[in-house]
């Protein structure tokens, strides 16, 4: 499953965010740092109108979506790498996420204290990035050069030079260019900047009609805004409420589906669907470029052992001709081999052997 940490300075929103995520109140929010000692955790489902149209065209009312681990992660300050404010217990929780999202703050509020006095976004991101580096400096930096001269060790420690050596720099592992081979031998090193890395700029309400030109300083990076505080009052409306909410704004929808859409895409997913009979439709998540025989291990690890073959055709075929059995009938639906690459959006039905 994919997991995403939320990371940032104290204070800057970040339980907030995750009980809008979770829908409910789970996080202790605070306007103290440190109110969160050890990282809250939820499953948070993907929002995809495809999943419910299935289900209104086959007459399916046990839906099961697509879902996302969002890991609420305490803030992290200046001297993190050493220990500072819990740093390495902080540390360590974001090594094992797939995708980082770091909340930084924009909006202001006097009673809620910044951890540094004053709202500086820029300095606010530095501060993060530089905490991360250095800790990536400290993995290297016992890193001992292999006495075997095999290929493999050869490139693992020219890549650990190279990265001291660009770190060291000031920059994120992630922009430095990497080969395949090269980022594959040090994977097992789980490098902080190495990881993908979202932006959220968490704003004040009353400057969302700004939010365009408040994300100028972050036009290089992904990056979504939204107002934390404004996704968690949003929750808790009925449809038309929400909606007349978001118009105010000018809005089309919440920054949270934002949020997990922009996570999908940085980490480069897609989801199919699946149709068990007429008891349930679900929705799968899946590397871009996945071929059909590793997708049907995701379904079930026996597809994948005993795999004949992939029935697929696309949700717009589906839906166009009223479900699995007119779509067949019109010839819409294609028998594909373990090699096929499953596309986002097609519905598949695995065939697999008995023995």
């Amino acid at each position: 499953m994919l997991n995403v940490g939320i990371v940032g300075l104290p204070n800057v929103g970040k339980s907030t965010l995750f009980n809008a995520l979770l829908q409910k109140q789970v996080a202790d929010v605070s306007a103290y740092p440190f109110c969160t000692i050890k990282p809250n955790v939820g499953i948070v489902e993907v929002p995809d109108e495809r999943l419910a149209l299935l289900g209104k065209i086959t007459g399916i009312n046990k839906l099961v979506p697509a879902a996302v681990e969002f890991v609420d992660i305490a803030g992290l300050v200046k001297g993190a790498h050493k220990g500072e404010g819990l740093g390495n217990q902080f540390l360590a929780s974001i090594r094992e996420m797939s995708l980082i999202c770091h909340l930084v703050r924009f909006f202001k509020d006097e009673k809620i204290a910044h951890v540094v006095g004053e709202i500086n976004p820029a300095e606010d991101v530095k501060t993060i990035n530089t905490e991360l580096i250095l800790a990536d400096l400290q993995t290297l930096d016992k890193q001992k050069q292999p006495r075997d001269s095999q290929k493999k060790e050869k490139i693992f420690w020219e890549t650990v030079c190279l990265l001291k050596k660009e770190l060291n720099q000031g920059k994120l592992a992630r922009e430095i260019k990497l080969s395949e081979e090269q980022r594959e031998s040090v994977e097992k090193l789980f490098l902080l900047t190495l990881k993908p890395i979202i932006y959220v700029a968490n704003i004040g309400e009353e400057e969302l009609e700004k939010r365009n030109k408040i994300l100028k300083s972050f036009s290089r990076l992904p990056v979504i805004s939204l107002s934390a505080k404004m996704e968690l009052n949003l929750v808790v409306l009925e449809k038309e409420d929400k909606e007349e909410y978001l118009s105010q704004y000018n809005l089309k929808e919440p920054g949270l589906n934002r949020l997990i859409n922009l996570a999908y895409e940085t980490l480069g997913l897609v989801t199919f669907f699946t149709i068990t009979g007429s008891k349930e439709a679900r929705a799968w998540t899946i590397k871009k470029g996945t071929p059909a025989l590793q997708a049907a291990g995701v379904v079930h690890s026996d597809f994948e052992k005993k795999f004949i073959k992939a029935q697929v055709t696309s949700f717009k075929n589906l839906v166009e001709y009223g479900g699995w059995g007119k779509a067949r009938a019109a010839g819409k639906a294609r028998n594909e081999g373990r090699e096929y690459l499953i596309k986002d959006g097609e519905v598949v039905e695995f065939k697999s052997g008995s023995g």
